[in-house]
């Protein structure tokens, strides 16, 4: 179903991907990555890569889709953000899971930000996290994947034109 040109595949390789990007699941992180797009642009020097077309980015348990991706990496040479943003009214789309007992975690924004080092995802405008059977929506829902823990705003430009909603869905007593 996806292809991984050639090209693609050693870009991805120059960058340090597979070893760098801290993902929830251990062995997440020595998974190899396989990002397929329509067009790659990459600048070795300043540390980007900017896939766009119909972006897929794979990584063990870690799904990304978006129109665009934007993967900025440090002086090290590691994964330091992967910026996704979506267009013509579909939002930017990850999906991760958070531990082996734990159900996959979705989430969606006109724009997702995932900080690796602080393995904390951001999605921003048109706001949805679904997280072990919960709900919460916004213009801004924050997730550390770590903590589990989430932030959510009605506003993210200081309009409040979002209103935060939750669905809490109550946990089995066994």
């Amino acid at each position: 179903m996806m292809t991984r040109p050639l090209k693609t595949a050693l870009v991805c390789a120059a960058l340090g991907l597979a070893s760098h990007t801290a993902l929830a699941l251990e062995s997440d992180a020595s998974q190899p990555i396989e990002i397929a797009a329509d067009q790659l642009d990459l600048d070795d020097k300043a540390g980007t890569a900017v896939y766009t077309g119909d972006v897929d980015m794979q990584q063990g348990s870690m799904q990304l889709t978006a129109a665009r991706v934007e993967i900025q990496r440090n002086a090290q040479g590691e994964v330091s953000t992967v910026t996704a943003h979506g267009s013509d009214g579909e939002r930017a789309y990850l999906e991760q899971k958070p531990a082996p007992d734990e159900p996959v975690a979705k989430g969606w924004g006109d724009t997702v930000i995932y900080h690796a080092a602080e393995r904390r995802v951001e999605l921003i405008d048109h706001a949805e996290l679904h997280q072990a059977g919960d709900t919460f929506n916004g213009a801004y829902v924050e997730y550390f994947l770590d903590r589990q823990e989430v932030h959510a705003r009605s506003d993210n430009d200081g309009k409040g034109d979002q209103r935060v909603r939750m669905t809490l869905t109550p946990r089995d007593s066994e």
